[in-house]
């Protein structure tokens, strides 16, 4: 794994990232990794306490971790929210977009060629936690 990509302007959070388990079963801890196929509303409860959640894509075809991403935004979540694993440069604007600040991928992303892909679609169709307008707002209102 490469180093990761913050596009977030608060201070790194060094501690490392325990299990979802690990985290269910302590007091202390302030960041936590996420499985694919684990439950993200089990951290619901502790969201005001956690600093870093890092979501694994453990293959590229695997999209559970977007709608964990979502479901972690939508209610409330503002901490650093990391996707790890398989991340590639065509998921990464759509990552973004379900609100990960953060990538910790497997293979080095050209940072020039990620800042394109976020600016290549001027519009979205969908609302999410990204806070774009969806087009169709923009047209009737």
């Amino acid at each position: 794994m490469v180093e990761a990509i913050r596009l977030r302007d608060d201070e790194v959070h060094e501690e490392p990232a325990v299990s979802l388990d690990s985290f269910l079963d302590q007091s202390n801890a302030t960041a936590v990794r996420i499985e694919a196929g684990e439950d993200a509303r089990l951290l619901l409860p502790y969201l005001d306490r956690v600093s870093l959640i890092e979501i694994d894509f453990p293959a590229f075809g695997d999209g559970r971790g977007y709608s964990a991403a979502q479901i972690l935004r939508e209610s409330g979540y503002a901490g650093e929210l990391r996707a790890s694993g398989d991340v590639l440069l065509d998921q990464i604007s759509h990552m973004r977009r379900c609100g990960f600040d953060a990538f910790a991928p497997n293979s080095p992303i050209n940072p020039q060629k990620m800042e394109e892909a976020f600016k290549r679609f001027e519009h979205v169709y969908q609302a999410t936690s990204d806070q774009r307008v969806p087009i169709w707002r923009h047209r009737h209102g």
